[in-house]
């Protein structure tokens, strides 16, 4: 013999009638009452690799970083790097500025700058991009995004 019985039978074996049946059972279910639409969830992209990884936020980037601070002040050494938001500022061989998206395009993981090597690597799986994005060996497949670097007076400005 089956002893299960669904909410609504439940609750109507307490007594509850009308209204304080249906505003108990909205307070048990979040979505069956909501009148607000919620957002539709991001959704992964597939880069054709076998991994994922979230789409980059849509606000533009300008901003600009002074040399003389604190927390730029490394970025005069070459071979230091720093993250800002969602990109990597390198001061790469060469004594260039180079910024790129800060996220390996396999799995999302924070790639860091290689002064020996001049590349950027995926402690992860090993990905390297090249101090132009590309990808110089997979699990990536997809470049980093490259971003404008103007140095002017130890200030560093960083754009689309």
């Amino acid at each position: 013999m089956n002893n299960q019985v669904n909410r609504g039978q439940f609750l109507k074996e307490l007594g509850l009638k009308g209204s304080a049946l249906m505003a108990f059972y909205c307070l048990g279910s979040v979505t069956a009452c909501k009148s607000e639409e919620t957002p539709a969830p991001v959704t992964p992209t597939n880069n054709n690799n076998g991994g994922s990884v979230t789409p980059p936020a849509t606000t533009k980037i300008d901003f600009s970083l002074d040399l003389k601070s604190e927390d730029y002040r490394k970025l005069k050494t070459e071979g230091s790097f720093v993250y800002k938001d969602k990109i990597i500022i390198a001061n790469v061989k060469g004594g260039t500025f180079v910024a790129l998206s800060k996220e390996c395009t396999h799995e999302g993981i924070t790639v860091a700058y290689r002064l020996e090597q001049n590349d950027f690597w995926c402690s992860l799986h090993g990905s390297e991009f090249a101090t132009d994005g590309k990808v110089e060996k997979s699990p990536a497949g997809t470049p980093l995004k490259v971003y404008k670097t103007e140095l002017i007076d130890d200030i560093l400005k960083v754009s689309e």
